[in-house]
């Protein structure tokens, strides 16, 4: 692993360096769907705040549900597994979810395990709010 300099211009070796952890915002969107907003890495180790979240919103059944994915660096299995599980309740609740704004390794994830065909894919948050 490459260290790398802190603070003080010593060396801290990258895998002991705190990871940002992954930010989510809810907001209100058109006609009662609803904007979840997910940043950072959606793995193991931060999915918890977007899996929490995503529950709740579908749980309180809005028009639709969008997932802004356009600021998520990286998706490991655990992170597609929260996509999968909030997909199935939407379902379930008779709810739409759609994901807005994908980027490239986190399209390679869907591709590779064939959730790509399961899943409402816009290019952009309006054009999933569109419907």
């Amino acid at each position: 692993m490459m260290p790398s300099d802190d603070d003080r211009g010593e060396s801290v070796p990258a895998a002991s360096r705190p990871r940002p952890e992954l930010e989510v915002e809810t907001r209100p969107g058109p006609d009662g769907a609803v904007v979840c907003v997910l940043a950072g890495d959606l793995d193991v180790e931060t999915l918890a705040p977007a899996a929490e979240a995503l529950a709740d919103l579908v749980a309180q059944r809005p028009a639709a549900v969008v997932i802004d994915l356009r600021a998520v660096g990286f998706c490991d299995s655990s992170g597609l597994n929260v996509l999968l599980r909030t997909r199935l309740a939407a379902e379930r609740a008779g709810l739409e979810l759609r994901l807005a704004a994908v980027p490239a390794t986190v399209m390679r994830v869907l591709d590779l395990t064939g959730a790509r065909t399961v899943f409402a894919i816009h290019e952009s948050v309006g054009a999933a709010l569109a419907g």
